[in-house]
């Protein structure tokens, strides 16, 4: 309704003679005041919005910017890489992407101290080289043993010197030389590009655990560790921090003892952690996924291009959508190293036939292998056989996924 309505439909009070009706100035004067009323309470509003826009922009920044700080830059790293560029395998695929996670046993910090003491030496406790296709409709994530023989190239050490290069086991080059020369190792041995590299502590791992509220898995039988610091029933549990970094590391309580069904071990905790933060909505719940990103960033140290929140974000958004079908698991073929039963080698020709599907960006296929009787086995890694009907079939590894359940 518009102000001269209101002023000309006003009422007299009871008793009361009408006056004179307004002058046409006195009209246009009260409907100038109250526009100038409504414009004052507009900018007033106005004012007040913006405020908590700042207020809330301020509170995004400063999220942003411990998240992004709480990130490791690897600068060495990348300069000791850039130093061997031209020995490095080239990308075959544009936009697939092949990264490097390691999984450090380092000592060093308050919460690391408390597994092993600081020796000032690193190891490589876990290596997983993840290819994501180009269209991102799957994820291959390939376990590297930290006892297969490889061929470790002249590295630079962490005092400056540089190590001569020699045949050994695999998480020897990342004690020598760090997450560069087990970058290169694993090149020289695969001849895929290493696009990106994560290198996560303990800390960082129980962190993430946590801030999930905890990862179930299935145990075929009761477990107690001491070494491990595990003591856990049969049947479906869910593991906090804690308990998940004794599940993924033990080996005398679990199994066979083996790497092997340590390294499948993990890869089953892997994929119920993956499927644990697709149910819980966390990638699109705010409130779930600052404590998960707190907790995935406080321990990272990647190479300079992910090392900020924009580059981890352009890293996951194409593989979120991805069918937990088609995040698969597997073990590099390997069979035990002719010098030593101890020790692995590369069982060829399926190893190179896996790296060639891995850097042409080539369909795999990955399936169960043998169990042992309580459920912790470990897979053999065979190439099956051609699948009927299949002009150009995709070659079939020994392995698993993450919709797969261990207890089924």
């Amino acid at each position: 309704m518009s102000d001269t309505a209101d002023t000309s439909s006003a009422e007299p009070q009871h008793g009361a003679e009408p006056g004179p009706e307004p002058a046409s100035g006195a009209t246009a004067s009260g409907r100038g005041l109250a526009r100038r009323r409504r414009r004052h309470w507009l900018h007033g509003t106005a004012i007040g919005v913006a405020a908590v826009l700042v207020l809330a922009a301020g509170a995004g920044w400063a999220v942003y910017r411990k998240l992004e700080g709480n990130i490791t830059p690897d600068e060495a790293a990348m300069a000791e890489l850039e130093r061997f560029e031209k020995e490095r395998p080239t990308s075959l695929v544009k936009g697939a992407r092949n990264i490097l996670l390691i999984g450090s046993d380092s000592r060093s910090g308050e919460e690391n101290r408390r597994y092993g003491r600081d020796s000032g030496t690193e190891r490589s406790d876990t290596a997983i080289l993840l290819h994501l296709s180009a269209d991102r409709r799957s994820a291959t994530a390939v376990s590297i043993p930290r006892d297969l023989m490889v061929d470790v190239p002249g590295c630079l050490r962490r005092d400056g010197s540089r190590a001569e290069p020699m045949s050994a086991m695999f998480n020897y080059a990342f004690q020598v030389g760090g997450s560069a020369c087990t970058i290169r190792t694993v090149e020289k041995l695969t001849n895929v590009r290493v696009d990106h590299h994560v290198v996560v502590d303990f800390h960082g791992f129980k962190e993430m655990v946590d801030a999930v509220d905890g990862v179930e898995v299935c145990l075929r039988r009761p477990v107690d560790d001491k070494d491990a610091k595990l003591k856990l029933p049969a049947g479906r549990v869910t593991l906090n921090g804690e308990q998940a970094l004794g599940f993924v590391r033990a080996r005398k309580s679990l199994g066979d003892g083996s790497d092997t069904e340590r390294m499948e071990r993990q890869q089953r905790f892997l994929g119920a952690l993956v499927n644990k933060v697709r149910s819980n909505d966390v990638l699109l719940n705010p409130a779930k996924l600052y404590p998960v990103l707190d907790a995935a960033t406080s321990s990272l140290t990647t190479d300079p291009e992910l090392a900020s929140l924009r580059g981890l974000y352009e890293l996951v958004r194409g593989v979120r959508d991805i069918p937990t079908e088609r995040v698969q698991f597997l073990t590099v073929p390997r069979e035990p190293y002719v010098h030593n039963v101890n020790r692995d080698q590369l069982a060829q020709p399926a190893a190179r036939k896996l790296f060639e599907r891995l850097r042409t960006d080539a369909p795999l296929v990955v399936a169960l292998g043998k169990r042992t009787t309580d459920g912790d086995g470990k897979a053999t890694e065979k190439v099956s056989g051609e699948p009927s009907g299949t002009a150009s079939p995709a070659p079939t590894f020994s392995g698993n996924t993450a919709a797969e359940d261990a207890c089924t």
